[in-house]
């Protein structure tokens, strides 16, 4: 059945491809966005331009249209966002899917081992703090991590939305992801360099571009509520993606281990002290099921690879 379906966010990476599927299963879609970056969906969809943080643009923007039977929120950052969202689309959308990040586990701090479930995290109790300038763009890295969290607790305790929460591990993408992330690990092999690392053991959840757009798609069709993380089986720290990168390549990677481990941010993109890994138990109770990292990795580690010829 089709549904009438609104992205906030849906010109380029995640977002972009979940619109693709969507289109593809025949549901009517607009995309929100402030209009600098092109889509390639034509006639196809309806687009909305409006600043996703200016409340009065995005409540006129978005008064007088029928209801949305789901509202994929991409761009919702913090706890400004959350408001912003809940006081434009509370009573006028059947599910409100917040694309959330493996990240806000580390609110926990670093000095767990096992894997992170949904309920480790007290969303409830996470304190919000509405006087931190959310909006400054100059502080958009630092207060990522707590902008994420915060904007989570302050959709559970307003409770206006009928609220769904994907809590994806970290998407690793050929040349179109904009982070660099796993590219800094291609263009260091290629280069000859030395990755310095925290601690081997280390090791994070990761799945593609594609099963992120996927398991958004299938979130907004379910109507469980709260938090569900979602990531690939499997896990690598940094030092292991670094060797895959090599094994790939067929190029001799160099690794040296920093001791002691540094403050996280410090080093490598997905170097940490200690373990993140996903607790995938909820996804797979309510039906999901997620491939394994090596069904991907080297595919998407050679479109890199490509990208520098």
């Amino acid at each position: 059945m089709s549904k009438n379906i609104l992205v906030i966010g849906g010109t380029r990476f995640i977002g972009k491809l979940l619109v693709q599927r969507l289109l593809h299963a025949g549901h009517r879609v607009t995309i929100a966005s402030r209009g600098y970056a092109p889509d390639p969906f034509g006639q196809r969809i309806e687009r909305i331009r409006v600043d996703r943080r200016h409340e009065t643009a995005m409540r006129n923007a978005f008064a007088g249209r029928a209801p949305w039977d789901i509202v994929f929120d991409q761009m919702c950052y913090n706890p400004l966002d959350a408001a912003i969202a809940v006081r434009t689309f509370a009573g006028r959308t059947r599910r409100y899917v917040m694309t959330s990040t493996i990240d806000a586990y580390r609110a926990l701090g670093f000095d767990r081992t096992q894997p992170l479930g949904e309920a480790d995290l007290a969303i409830e109790s996470q304190p919000i703090d509405t006087a931190y300038p959310w909006h400054d763009p100059c502080r958009a890295t630092e207060c990522y991590v707590a902008g994420k969290v915060q904007a989570e607790a302050y959709l559970v305790r307003d409770g206006s939305l009928p609220l769904a929460v994907p809590r994806l591990a970290h998407v690793l993408a050929g040349p179109e992801d904009f982070t660099g992330r796993l590219a800094h690990y291609v263009e260091l092999a290629r280069l000859g360099g030395t990755l310095e690392y925290a601690d081997r053991n280390a090791v994070q959840s990761f799945m593609p571009l594609q099963a992120a757009a996927d398991f958004l798609l299938w979130t907004g069709m379910q109507d469980f509520s709260g938090a569900v993380n979602a990531a690939s089986d499997g896990a690598l720290s940094a030092a292991d993606l670094h060797e895959r990168v090599g094994g790939v390549l067929d190029t001799r990677v160099r690794l040296s281990r920093v001791q002691p481990p540094p403050a996280p941010g410090r080093l490598s993109p997905f170097d940490l002290p200690a373990p993140m890994v996903l607790d995938t138990g909820r996804a797979r109770a309510l039906g999901y099921r997620f491939g394994h990292v090596d069904d991907w990795i080297d595919d998407t580690i050679r479109q890199h690879d490509l990208a520098f010829v």
